[in-house]
């Protein structure tokens, strides 16, 4: 018991992998995203939710290298950077597996798992691929993260919903991702294949990974999540750790909130109170 406080100790007193600022970004006279704070430590996933045009994917985008903020400051690993690529980004550690997936559905699983990466004989044009190395890792590396499949030759298209992401989250790790961002990952998933993910999610957390668990459903964040941030038009208007909130109030919040309350008490108003209208209220705790 001693020994788990501790490393939880030395886990939240290091270096954040990531650490943004007052963030901003701006698309003309569009603004994106303001004043966004996020820590991202290592063996811990943080939580970003929000609504569609909420500002998660703009946020996503600056912290994997496609665009740059044009306010504040983003810190890796304690040195202030701006990323001028993608590649910059995994180049430092930061891997993110989009809701698509990018793989190649009739491409075997192998293949997709080193997709752009191919281990080659030598440097030499033409060189030979080591098949038989590729294969021997992929297994291995699925394996680490509890996914068996069948045939490490068959297409990656066969797979479940959960598997493919899974194959995505173990590639990341081998290919030395520090900080694993997640979009969406059980968007288009059941239950049964969302409580995969989220397990394969839990894993990565434990292996040391700081995580960033981007979702819109509170239920799912609350199974993984050490912190949480609520994202509305940009700005954010929830940020607390796991011991400071409650699965009520994270729902509440992503639901709507105060907005929710304004309009309980409008609808009143207007056509007295219906049982829509008192179920509502039950459900935000309206008196």
């Amino acid at each position: 018991m001693s020994d788990t406080s501790t490393d939880n100790t030395s886990i939240s007193t290091s270096v954040p992998l990531v650490q943004m600022t007052d963030v901003g970004k701006s698309y003309g006279a569009v603004r994106a995203i303001k004043g966004i704070n996020l820590t991202v430590r290592a063996g811990e996933v943080t939580c970003v939710l929000g609504d569609n045009g909420a500002g998660k994917s703009t946020l996503i985008k600056i912290m994997a290298g496609l665009h740059n903020h044009n306010e504040g400051t983003m810190s890796i690993s304690g040195v202030e950077t701006t990323f001028a690529s993608p590649r910059d980004a995994l180049g430092a550690g930061i891997a993110t597996v989009y809701q698509d997936l990018a793989v190649v559905g009739l491409m075997e699983t192998w293949r997709n798992f080193f997709l752009g990466a191919e281990l080659v004989g030598s440097k030499l044009p033409f060189s030979g691929l080591r098949v038989r190395e590729m294969k021997e890792i992929a297994d291995e590396e699925l394996r680490k993260m509890g996914v068996v499949v069948k045939d490490i030759d068959q297409p990656i298209g066969t797979l479940s919903g959960g598997q493919r992401q899974c194959v995505a989250i173990a590639r990341a790790v081998y290919f030395g991702a520090k900080v694993l961002i997640l979009d969406e990952p059980t968007a288009a998933l059941g239950v049964k294949q969302s409580g995969v993910v989220l397990k394969y999610t839990a894993a990565a957390r434990d292996a040391g990974l700081g995580v960033v668990f981007i979702t819109h459903n509170p239920h799912h964040a609350y199974m993984v999540g050490d912190h949480f941030i609520i994202l509305k038009l940009g700005q954010t208007v929830l940020d607390k750790r796991r011991d400071e909130v409650e699965l009520d109030e994270l729902t509440r919040q992503m639901a709507g909130g105060d907005e929710l309350t304004e309009l309980s008490h409008e609808l009143k108003a207007l056509g007295g109170m219906t049982n829509a209208i008192r179920t509502l209220d039950a459900d935000l705790n309206i008196k």
